[in-house]
């Protein structure tokens, strides 16, 4: 029997214990695909203040940015440096514009298109992963992404981050989850390949609570999801609170988190696509939790490991779970 002959027991289709993201991108790409960040100078509206100013507690984009990324430079010219590192070793790839940065469909239709269009037009660019708020975007700008969708890959990244209205405010998210729920609505059937982003340990957020979340989110209409840790990065609000007040957060050593994913994922619809399971900071910004340098590969083995050893799967305590 063949590799591509071999069933398994999960819906996913194939040996891993949870349907993972690399897993799923293979069966829409035969060839590889690597996304080159793009930061194109938007704001949010809990900065700018439209909702409100400082913008959440726990956030610092310099996280993130990789070092072509600067609103200072065109947006041709960040993904032909992008394009230009990753190329040296992966010869034959294509790419993925990622607006990453802030809110990034938070201006006005004629300025998205622009700024989408220029990236589209960047050779060997065969889509956008656009990550935004939920409460910046409307009808109109899902129409034209809809439209993009037709000939490009177009995936459309929401920060829901809780199910928890309250949390939401103490983090000053700026907008509540009866948001969320309604653009999600809204972009479903579009072509459009929307994914959400979840903080597992925000500031009044209990363990129990994120269990009960991940049963909520099973509900809703997304493709994919890409789970973090909370960290407490320097120059942040958070980074205040937890100096001044420590017992407000309750900050997982990496062998919690990884039987905590697990407890998640297993609550978690099966047919939800998990991106990855954390997120990586740069060490020198990373004020807590320090997990002694395990890299984000390290972690998800070791939360594979962890399935193993429970013999448990995605969605077992899911009431989709057959």
């Amino acid at each position: 029997m063949t590799e591509n002959t071999v069933k398994y027991n999960y819906p996913w289709g194939h040996d891993k214990p949870y349907n993972d993201f690399s897993s799923h991108f293979k069966r829409q790409f035969k060839e590889r695909i690597q996304k080159i960040a793009v930061d194109a100078g938007f704001t949010c509206p809990n900065r700018d203040g439209k909702k409100g100013r400082g913008g959440c507690t726990y956030c610092n984009n310099d996280t993130f940015n990789p070092f072509y990324c600067s609103p200072e430079k065109s947006i041709t010219q960040q993904l032909n440096e992008g394009i230009s590192f990753f190329s040296e070793k992966y010869k034959t790839q294509k790419y993925l514009a990622y607006f990453q940065a802030y809110s990034n469909t938070y201006a006005d239709l004629n300025t998205l298109k622009k700024y989408y269009s220029e990236a589209l037009s960047v050779p060997g660019i065969i889509g956008l992963v656009i990550a935004t708020r939920p409460d910046c975007i409307n009808q109109e700008i899902l129409n034209y992404l809809q439209q993009l969708a037709e000939k490009y890959y177009i995936v459309l990244e929401y920060g829901i981050e809780t199910c928890s209205n309250e949390t939401l405010k103490n983090i000053n998210r700026g907008h509540t989850f009866e948001d969320s729920i309604k653009v999600l609505e809204m972009s479903k059937n579009r072509g459009l390949h929307v994914g959400i982003h979840y903080i597992i340990g925000l500031p009044g957020d209990s363990r129990e609570d994120n269990l009960t979340h991940a049963k909520i989110l099973s509900d809703l209409p997304f493709e994919t999801l890409k789970l973090h840790q909370l960290q407490i990065i320097k120059g942040t609000k958070t980074a205040k609170q937890y100096a001044e007040n420590p017992e407000m957060f309750d900050l997982f050593t990496a062998d919690e988190y990884i039987d905590f994913v697990v407890k998640f994922t297993e609550r978690l619809n099966p047919e939800i696509i998990i991106e990855r399971f954390i997120s990586e900071s740069p060490s020198d910004m990373l004020i807590a939790p320090k997990w002694g340098g395990l890299k984000n590969f390290e972690i998800t083995a070791k939360i594979l490991k962890k399935f193993k050893e429970k013999k448990t799967h995605q969605g077992r305590l899911s009431k989709t779970d057959k």
